[in-house]
């Protein structure tokens, strides 16, 4: 008990970690950043906050003196990978970290590397490598990732639960019944994307992004029968076995953020094309925008837990077509967490947009325990009448909060959610949903 508590708190440290962009071009700028880091330390207080750390060494140190400052990186650490909510089912895994700041600049930002096995309760095994790197003074910032797995996705048709009856296989597509189907798929990906700060605050970045599907499975297709997928793939020219969708990524991004893991003041907003072609291997070329903004208000100075935050993501196919799996849809953002309330793309279609606000407030007045109350609503087409920001389709819930590290401002989250169509679900992760 007492190595399983370790590796965990251990672990938290070294994979949550602060995103606060600053310069480190003038004697100017080091002063502001200074001051601002100053000005962190004194909003947080961590002298009068408790984390897992603190409840650790109360139970197994009681006798010892606590830390003056908190290690924020080391060397590899091993801790379990444990998650919940609809879409994955129940998962048990091990996961591999590691956090250095590379040289010797006080504000470079930590960098990180990860990998992770893990089986769920619904049959998907998933393998991933991962690393999030920062050079000496942020000047850039390269993003990456390796995924092997074998996934289950479930299946909802295509747009926002609207029918259309026009015909059979229209309304089988739109699925105004909800009927859920499930698709299985080995499943590979590699990313890499790196970005530059042009300005302060100010980040342009580039990369490719290859994703491949095999020997994908429709078992609600038997006897002929017909499902949202394989209308989907005869429509649109795909086989119904595999695809690739590789594209070139180019994106803009501004944030303010205090903090990544759980801000209390400042924005974030990224702006994106993502170019799928033929020529470097993807079945069809398609061009697609996202957008992701974010902004956060702390409603008091003396307690900076306060906060409300808003949320809006969005992604719009221009040109092309894009597989059936690749469509944007509810927790199809970077993070998976967007749509609370319902599975991965429980809605979906070529053009969606979700937006979301939350309500964050502590419990105890050491910020051990806080709470979250949240509410979305999403909008999607469907290319058969039902246009974007037609029909919006809401969800809702709360949440409780288990301060992880203070350090870094990582929460252990709790939520549960509910939806329409008496869908509903308990969703378990690190860090705040955005």
């Amino acid at each position: 008990m007492k190595t399983l508590l370790l590796a965990i708190f251990v672990g938290a440290n070294t994979f949550a970690f602060s995103q606060e962009k600053t310069h480190a071009d003038s004697v100017k700028a080091d002063s502001a950043r200074a001051a601002a880091i100053k000005l962190q330390k004194h909003n947080d207080n961590f002298s009068k906050q408790y984390d897992i750390g603190n409840l650790f060494n109360a139970v197994f140190h009681p006798n010892k003196k606590p830390d003056s400052i908190k290690k924020t990186s080391s060397g590899i650490t091993v801790i379990p990978n444990i998650a919940s909510n609809p879409t994955i089912g129940s998962q048990i895994g091990i996961k591999a970290v590691a956090g250095r700041k590379l040289g010797s600049d006080p504000t470079t930002l930590l960098s990180v590397a990860a990998t992770s096995a893990s089986i769920t309760t619904k049959g998907i095994i998933y393998f991933y490598i991962n690393h999030n790197i920062y050079t000496p003074g942020n000047k850039w910032n390269l993003q990456g990732s390796i995924i092997v797995a074998k996934t289950v996705s479930p299946d909802y048709g295509i747009g926002i639960g609207r029918g259309v009856n026009d015909t059979e296989e229209d309304h089988v597509l739109t699925n105004p019944e909800r009927k859920g189907r499930a698709l299985h798929s080995l499943y590979f990906n590699f990313r890499e994307k790196v970005y530059k700060e042009v300005e302060k605050n100010l980040f342009v970045g580039a990369g490719l992004s290859l994703d491949i599907r095999k020997k994908i499975e429709d078992r609600a297709d038997t006897s002929g029968k017909l499902t949202p997928y394989n209308i989907y793939n005869e429509r649109n020219g795909f086989k119904g076995d595999s695809y690739s969708a590789n594209g070139f990524l180019f994106n803009v991004q501004y944030t303010t953020r205090d903090n990544q893991n759980r801000a209390y003041k400042g924005i974030y907003a990224d702006a994106g094309f993502r170019v799928n072609q033929t020529w470097i291997g993807s079945t069809k070329s398609a061009v697609q925008f996202t957008t992701d903004f974010r902004k956060y208000f702390s409603l008091s100075s003396s307690h900076p837990e306060h906060v409300i935050a808003i949320w809006n993501w969005g992604s719009y196919l221009l040109s092309g077509t894009l597989p059936y799996l690749e469509l944007p849809g509810t927790g199809r953002d970077g993070s998976f967490r967007s749509g609370r309330g319902y599975v991965a793309t429980y809605f979906k279609g070529t053009q969606y947009n979700d937006s979301e606000i939350e309500y964050r407030f502590p419990i105890l007045n050491n910020k051990f325990l806080s709470g979250v109350a949240f509410f979305s609503m999403q909008t999607a087409n469907d290319d058969l009448g039902t246009k974007l920001f037609q029909v919006w389709q809401p969800g809702g819930g709360g949440g409780l909060r288990v301060l992880f590290n203070k350090a870094t401002r990582t929460n252990l989250c709790l939520d549960y959610a509910w939806g329409k169509y008496g869908s509903r679900g308990f969703f378990l992760g690190l860090n705040e949903a955005f």
